[in-house]
């Protein structure tokens, strides 16, 4: 854990030698410290119709109940500490529900999804311990009732005017639920040295350094760059190696009379070592999106993406890393496969212009185009994909929030069979 091993003498001399902090006792800093929390009520329903399945039409349902209690101690001397709690359960949950949201939604218990120790001298925040990542390679998801996080080190620095640097190590994930860590069937997550790794399936490692820099020196354009790499990614007890991944990306905005618009570029691609030759991962991902944003309420965008034709590609550690193709609700892993082409329609509306604050709408139009490669993809498959959402933040109770949100996509392989899947999610949260 090379990045852990930081002098905690020196760090104590450098924070003695500043001139500003907040807490003057240990005990002013714990008793001037933040509490923040979130309740939340999620239901998802899911019913996928297959021609070849020979039972009825699959449907599932499952509601979750959650809570997130979040604090923060004041600084003392630079340092702080942090902690945050998530607890869920389905008190509901059928078997049908257990099996089809098993890497999902099926989980009840407690996890201690952060608890770590930071430090800040001039410019330069330093975290080590359990956290929330959020990075374009390292990101953990927040779409399911269990936020996911890491465990280990991150450094965050500004002292470049426009520029912030980025350096980190993970050596533990903690995911959705118990069967994406291995540790039990509808218990809490815990941290182990097991990871989702996007684009391409869940599996163990033995720690991942990452390194980022985003600048935004030129007005209106912002450039972002990413490098990983997940060391002994074990996709079976004989196919170990080491995955590099790369990101870079370029969001240019344009202010025009009234509205503005958007131009992003990005590129992912992952390599790795010959011990996961088999799998190929070897691929590249070019992105691009044009959007109109801040007209009268109204917002649109058309992105798209390509991979290469023999290899996938890893997007990152953890599900929070997509493309700029993933829907609403089925996401970007269908995207990052090799010889893929996908195209997405988004189109959004603010009603707070017509005097209904709060209150938005989301319409989607996807499409996803793989064609057949030899044996590795032995038919041609076509996704389409439709999604709409209604988001509302209650004005009359401030921190409640309430969501909508339906998919449909339709799978046909080769024309000659078809398969359905609609969900639906209603989420409700509180954040106090």
């Amino acid at each position: 854990m090379k990045l852990a091993k930081l002098s905690l003498a020196a760090m104590v001399v450098a924070g003695l030698a500043s001139s500003s902090f907040a807490a003057d006792t240990l005990a002013d800093a714990f008793k001037n410290g933040k509490v923040k929390g979130e309740i939340k009520a999620w239901y998802f329903d899911k019913t996928v119709e297959t021609e070849t399945k020979t039972a009825d039409d699959e449907y599932a349902n499952v509601l979750a109940l959650g809570l997130e209690l979040n604090y923060v101690t004041d600084s003392l001397y630079g340092f702080y500490a942090g902690a945050t709690f998530q607890g869920a359960s389905q008190p509901w949950i059928e078997d049908d529900a257990k099996a089809r949201f098993d890497k999902e939604m099926h989980t009840s218990g407690a996890v201690l999804s952060e608890a770590y120790l930071g430090y800040k001298i001039g410019k330069t925040n330093a975290k080590i311990g359990r956290q929330y990542i959020s990075t374009p390679l390292v990101n953990g998801s927040g779409s399911r009732i269990f936020k996911e996080s890491f465990e280990g080190v991150t450094v965050v620095n500004t002292d470049i005017p426009q520029t912030t640097l980025i350096a980190g190590y993970v050596n533990k994930f903690q995911g959705r639920t118990s069967v994406v860590s291995d540790n039990g069937d509808g218990d809490a997550p815990t941290f182990e040295k097991r990871a989702v790794f996007n684009g391409f399936d869940v599996a163990d490692f033995d720690g991942a350094y990452t390194a980022a820099i985003i600048n935004k020196s030129i007005t209106g354009l912002t450039l972002t760059a990413q490098y990983g790499v997940f060391k002994d990614v074990e996709a079976s007890p004989t196919a170990i190696a080491d995955a590099d991944v790369y990101y870079t990306e370029a969001n240019y905005v344009l202010p025009v009379a009234g509205f503005k618009l958007g131009f992003d570029a990005n590129y992912r691609g992952s390599r790795t070592d010959t011990g996961l030759d088999a799998k190929n991962l070897e691929g590249d991902m070019f992105g691009a999106r044009v959007s109109i944003k801040d007209l009268a309420g109204f917002g649109a965008s058309f992105a798209a993406t390509t991979t290469d034709s023999n290899d996938n590609v890893i997007l990152g550690m953890g599900n929070g890393p997509s493309s700029y193709t993933g829907t609403l609700i089925r996401a970007s892993a269908e995207t990052a496969k090799l010889n893929t082409d996908a195209y997405l329609f988004t189109a959004t509306y603010d009603f707070s212009k017509l005097g209904a604050t709060g209150l938005g709408v989301l319409a989607q139009y996807g499409k996803i185009e793989q064609e057949k490669t030899g044996t590795l993809r032995t038919a041609d498959t076509e996704l389409t994909s439709y999604a709409a959402a209604v988001t509302y933040d209650v004005a009359a109770l401030k921190g409640l929030s309430l969501a909508l949100q339906y998919e449909t996509q339709e799978k046909d392989t080769d024309g000659a069979s078809k398969d359905d899947t609609d969900e639906l999610r209603f989420l409700a949260n509180y954040k106090f």
